[in-house]
């Protein structure tokens, strides 16, 4: 059998125009699902054969109801399937637009064809018919349009509630079809008997009936809304509770951290007081009190560049940012320092390479930190280089070193906030063990990664990703090879 129309209609401008049109209520598509299986709940109590005119969204959900009453009532129902025959942008009031699962499922379905543009694409309705039972179910979408100030683009709201119309007025349902069956192309199929005619309103049995399932409906729908907030809520907490759980962790590093300096300076101070101190002691403890000192304005200075920068990344956008404008001059900076140091410092950094993209300021950021790290762990008459090359859709800085290394256990670590790598191989514990925290943070917002290879005794390398620009940046996690 087949249908077409041979004009468009909305059954929802139908029904309004009737006198004295019922109200529609704002409701949601889980209120509309309950009213339609009780009405489904009811067919197959009283095996009811009726021809359904229906259109709903495609998810199984809601295509499983109309399977339920056919299995149950069989090949006395007939069943008018009203169909988009193109998927377009507004889609249907449930969240989805009739497609490849709104095709019949048994010989006795029938499909109505809709133009691709017609009003029915923000109506979804379940219409029974029959001559001791007539219902319609209709739920419609308003197109509502906002105006988005900042670029001047009108935008569609489709998180706002349905306007839904249930009824069992004759009057209503005979306006609905009387209007679709003067649609009905002239070369479709007869769709009713002409001399069908809805009943005035069903018996008060079957109403009361309907009634009481679409309350047993209404319950179980919002059984399952109550659990699926219960379980939302408790995610929620379970993640307030492990961030509270990190923090007071941080806390505690950061009291542990800050303790130690103290204690050395605690120290210090009471052996100054020592009667019999000879200058050299003395001048040994005053040393340390410098040293302590220069060690906890390090570990502040980093704790607060981290809080701030952690708060800037939040609003950071990225930039287009030239490796050769950056790499060199940060190395020229450190020569002196290296130098001094007996260290070997060079670089490689094509001038063609191709920018990548950053937060502003973050690359001079990540390669001052990496850099401070592979001087500071180099004894004399070690090397340092610095090269930057294309890696597929990347430009890949290497920073390697010939230092004291980094065990194999420790490399998991070293990313941790305050962790210091602890070797007797230098004396210089300055930092404050936030430099490679601080780098993954830049790395992570910009879209880049790092990795480090590295040996005890033998030195460590660090390689730098950072996306090309042309290549959309994309968040890569620190891996630790």
């Amino acid at each position: 059998m087949n249908v077409s129309l041979a004009k468009d209609l909305s059954v929802y401008q139908l029904v309004m125009g009737v006198q004295a049109p019922p109200k529609p209520l704002s409701l949601s598509p889980a209120t509309l699902l309950s009213l339609l299986r009780a009405q489904i709940d009811l067919l197959i109590e009283q095996q009811i054969a009726a021809t359904l005119w229906v259109k709903l969204p495609p998810e199984k959900i809601w295509q499983s109801e109309l399977a339920r009453y056919q299995s149950s009532v069989g090949a006395s129902s007939l069943i008018y399937i009203f169909k988009i025959e193109e998927k377009g942008k507004e889609g249907d009031v449930g969240g989805g637009e009739v497609g490849g699962e709104n095709t019949p499922s048994s010989p006795h379905d029938v499909l109505v064809h809709l133009p691709p543009d017609s009003q029915m694409r923000r109506e979804n309705f379940l219409m029974v018919l029959s001559p001791q039972f007539c219902s319609l179910i209709l739920a419609h979408r308003p197109l509502k349009k906002r105006k988005n100030q900042a670029s001047g683009k009108v935008n569609t709201n489709k998180n706002q509630p349905l306007l839904i119309i249930t009824t069992v007025e004759g009057r209503i349902i005979q306006q609905a079809l009387d209007g679709i069956q003067k649609a009905i192309a002239p070369e479709s199929s007869p769709i009713l008997p002409a001399s069908f005619i809805c009943p005035t309103v069903p018996q008060a049995a079957l109403m009361n009936q309907l009634l009481a399932k679409q309350l047993l409906r209404q319950d179980e729908i919002n059984r399952q809304i109550i659990t699926v907030r219960t379980t939302k809520l408790q995610q929620q907490n379970q993640e307030l509770y492990n961030k509270e759980q990190l923090k007071d962790e941080y806390l505690k590093n950061v009291c542990q951290e800050l303790r130690i300096p103290l204690t050395h300076m605690k120290t210090a101070l009471s052996l100054l007081n020592s009667p019999n101190l000879k200058p050299p002691q003395r001048q040994r403890y005053l040393q340390m009190l410098n040293t302590q000192c220069d060690h906890q304005n390090s570990l502040i200075i980093g704790l607060l560049e981290l809080v701030q920068l952690e708060r800037n990344l939040e609003e950071a956008t990225l930039e287009s940012v030239r490796v050769s404008d950056i790499v060199p001059g940060v190395v020229s900076t450190y020569q002196t320092i290296a130098q001094e140091k007996g260290i070997i410092l060079a670089y490689i950094v094509p001038p063609e390479l191709p920018s990548v993209w950053c937060v502003s300021g973050c690359l001079r950021q990540i390669v001052i930190n990496i850099l401070q790290n592979s001087i500071r762990f180099t004894p004399e008459g070690g090397k340092v280089w610095v090269r930057a090359r294309i890696q597929g859709n990347y430009v890949q800085l290497e920073f390697r070193d010939t230092g004291i290394g980094i065990a194999e256990s420790e490399i998991p670590k070293i990313f941790d906030r305050f962790y210091r790598v602890r070797t007797g191989v230098t004396e210089d514990h300055s930092g404050a063990g936030l430099g490679l925290t601080i780098v993954q943070q830049l790395l992570v917002r910009c879209g880049g990664s790092i990795s480090v290879k590295s040996k005890l005794y033998e030195g460590s390398t660090f390689t730098v990703q950072l996306a090309s620009v042309g290549d959309a940046p994309r968040a890569i996690a620190t891996e630790n090879e």
